[in-house]
């Protein structure tokens, strides 16, 4: 019975076969000439980089850490001796070298080892993270980053899809991966991917106005930065605010650590981009401690709405996007 459902849904041509694992797999500029030749299009490279994935790479069951490491995977990953001279490697190349060796990944894996395949055969990708509800009709307790896909660059478009959710599924017991190649989800629609698919980034939902997950209505949406520091609790506990214009809305959060905090160097992988995307977004810091004094730890935010025009509010926490807030204001 299948319990996690890795899904795709496949537009390829029938005349492309997957190519089966032999000498050189394990380096990913080598394979991606393998995999990609005779290809005339890049759908048809895209198309057989996606299957030979699916069809070779298993999902790694139980994880070999129990401890989740956030923030460089430099020395994790790397493949090169401590004492080598050569010029390190980029982070996806060297994570889709291990990917190869081992044969196996979780989701991180299986987008690194895509889009360093895509790299190598010139097609451009994007890795991106966000939160995937694995079951559509059980929403997950936990709103926040909880997965990794991609975005392939084709025919002038940007298109979804999820090399782990085709892959296979897990079966009961959460012990055995099932490899069952899934159709619905490559270059999937972006009105039927936001179904279980929701970024990090916004603009990744490749849709004008987004849909807002039912989740927003338990607590506000975790970005990838709010699992670095020690946060205890924030205010609202809800992820919708309603207002009307004129109102003043007041937000806190507090951390267990703040000196600590304060050593963490904020996410540098951020497009600076974002924050002049839309003026329906709003990014908060908190106020100054004269304007509003609060304990130690704790840190108060405060938005007076002069516009109706405004959709989603922020929080920043050490320069770092940890929370999203959707907002309903009325005039």
């Amino acid at each position: 019975m299948k319990i996690l459902p890795l899904i795709l849904f496949l537009f390829c041509t029938p005349v492309i076969i997957a190519q089966q694992p032999g000498p050189g797999d394990e380096d990913p500029e080598i394979l991606a000439k393998k995999i990609t030749a005779g290809c005339v299009t890049d759908r048809e490279k895209v198309t057989r980089i996606f299957r030979w994935i699916t069809d070779n790479i298993s999902y790694r069951v139980r994880s070999r850490s129990k401890n989740i490491i956030i923030g460089s995977a430099s020395q994790r990953f790397s493949t090169v001796d401590d004492d080598n001279d050569a010029p390190l490697k980029p982070l996806n190349e060297r994570v889709a070298e291990s990917v190869l060796k081992k044969k196996e990944a979780v989701c991180d894996g299986y987008a690194r080892l895509f889009t360093t395949l895509c790299d190598f055969s010139g097609i451009r990708s994007a890795i991106i993270i966000g939160y995937a509800r694995s079951n559509t009709n059980k929403p997950m307790p936990k709103f926040g980053v909880n997965h990794t896909w991609n975005a392939v660059y084709l025919e002038g478009d940007w298109r979804l899809l999820d090399v782990t959710w085709a892959s296979g599924y897990i079966a009961r017991g959460g012990n055995e991966f099932v490899r069952d190649y899934d159709a619905q989800y490559f270059l999937t629609p972006p009105e039927k991917f936001i179904r279980d698919h929701y970024p990090d980034d916004l603009r990744w939902t490749l849709l004008s106005d987004a849909q807002v997950p039912e989740e927003f209505m338990g607590s506000p949406f975790k970005q990838k930065s709010f699992i670095k520091y020690r946060i205890t609790s924030f205010s609202p506990a809800t992820g919708v605010i309603e207002a009307r214009v004129g109102d003043t809305i007041q937000l806190e959060l507090a951390t267990d650590d703040a000196e600590r905090d304060q050593q963490i160097s904020p996410d540098m992988s951020v497009d600076s981009a974002i924050f002049q995307h839309s003026d329906s977004w709003v990014f908060l810091k908190p106020v100054a401690m004269e304007q509003a004094p609060v304990k130690p730890g704790k840190y108060k935010y405060i938005y007076p709405i002069a516009s109706a025009d405004v959709k989603w509010l922020y929080l920043l926490y050490n320069n770092d996007m940890v929370l999203r807030y959707k907002l309903y204001v009325k005039n």
